[in-house]
């Protein structure tokens, strides 16, 4: 069996994570909005080619005013172009965090998983053999293993 790669991570420094993890949502909720399904799937996207297309047409806008049609905001194209920017240099590492959350939780609940079967085979061999208290514990555990019965087909009444 492999050598055990997660180690229990102290009960205080996962409290002091989820303060500041809330201390991060307190302080960017105000600025934040949400979009449903549809909202998200129907407007336009930018990505980083379209960044710097967004950043040029700024600077445009910002240098050569002529051109903006008057229903065009230029202060709001700068705050929007500002946001993308900070909250995507936030949004970066959270997400290399998020992906390290992922991959080390994987990780221990494939180990706990696997030694939890380690013992479950014990248990199961144990209450095969007779041995007092497995048969109580296995019968506790095998739920987990148990097959959703299929509902009973009845026939159409006449």
């Amino acid at each position: 069996m492999a050598d055990n790669q997660v180690t229990a991570i102290p009960p205080e420094v996962i409290a002091q994570a989820l303060d500041l993890s809330n201390q991060i949502t307190t302080l960017l909720t105000p600025y934040m909005e949400a979009l449903t399904p549809d909202e998200k799937h129907g407007i336009l996207k930018m990505g980083d080619k379209t960044i710097a297309f967004v950043s040029k047409a700024l600077s445009y806008a910002e240098s050569a005013p002529q051109f903006a049609p008057g229903y065009m905001n230029t202060k709001d194209l700068n705050d929007d172009v500002a946001a993308v920017s900070g909250l995507t240099s936030i949004e970066q590492p959270l997400k290399n965090l998020v992906t390290q959350l992922d991959d080390t939780i994987t990780i221990a609940g494939s180990e706990a998983y696997t030694v939890a079967l380690m013992y479950y085979n014990s248990v199961k061999e144990g209450a095969r053999r007779n041995m007092p208290g497995a048969k109580a514990i296995y019968d506790d555990l095998k739920v987990r293993f148990a097959k959703a019965h299929q509902k009973e087909i009845k026939p159409p009444t006449a």
